[in-house]
């Protein structure tokens, strides 16, 4: 199975994200720069984490009308898999890909809380459990708090046990209504070596590809 990552400027999840596809799948991602509008063919293209464009004006943004973006637009309406993680989900619900959006976290989060500017005075890192499967995986944003006005209407791939940026409803990550794009918060690529909280990560890459 062929995978590729997106890179934009800022994304600083890239060499963590090309391991843990490497070994998954037994040979080395694709490349793919944010300006690039011919892209390879891959049965699964990913959005990593990251600060794209430096947050600049809003999680995702800039990212969202990069040129690369319409490719994967095409892509995804074909039917390939799309994976975005943290900023990679927050460019996909930017793009529309993905409905709803990420807003700052909630005042009242619970946990580690690493003060590193005034947009981020809640920018959480620990790692979170993961319902309905139980997963443990780290997360490390500050605009992870999902919204979405009919939230019930969300096809919720997985949500918080304990919520540490008051998403509604809990949601930790959804797909589309087609299945074949995940966004979420949590970081599977942080718990897959035997030093990581977990091994967790390899399972949701199980989950949305098979």
């Amino acid at each position: 199975m062929r995978s590729a990552i997106v890179v934009f400027p800022g994304s600083n999840c890239v060499a963590e994200m090309e391991r843990f596809l490497r070994l998954y799948f037994k040979q080395t991602p694709a490349m793919i720069w944010h300006k690039d509008t011919k892209i390879p063919e891959a049965d699964l293209y990913v959005l990593p984490g990251g600060f794209s464009y430096g947050d600049y004006l809003r999680a995702g943004a800039l990212a969202s009308i990069s040129p690369v973006m319409e490719a994967i637009k095409k892509k995804a309406k074909k039917g390939n898999k799309v994976l975005g993680v943290c900023n990679g989900f927050q460019i996909l619900c930017e793009t529309k890909l993905l409905p709803g959006t990420l807003r700052i976290n909630d005042n009242k989060t619970k946990g580690p809380i690493i003060p590193i500017a005034t947009i981020y005075r809640n920018f959480v890192c620990k790692s979170v459990l993961l319902e309905p499967y139980d997963y443990l995986i780290p997360i490390a944003h500050g605009e992870g708090n999902y919204y979405h006005s009919k939230p019930t209407s969300v096809n919720v791939a997985f949500t918080y046990k304990d919520n540490p940026n008051g998403s509604i409803n809990d949601i930790a990550g959804i797909f589309n209504k087609k299945g074949n794009v995940l966004g979420m918060m949590p970081h599977p690529e942080r718990a897959f070596e035997d030093y990581h909280c977990s091994q967790d990560g390899y399972k949701v890459l199980d989950m949305f590809i098979q």
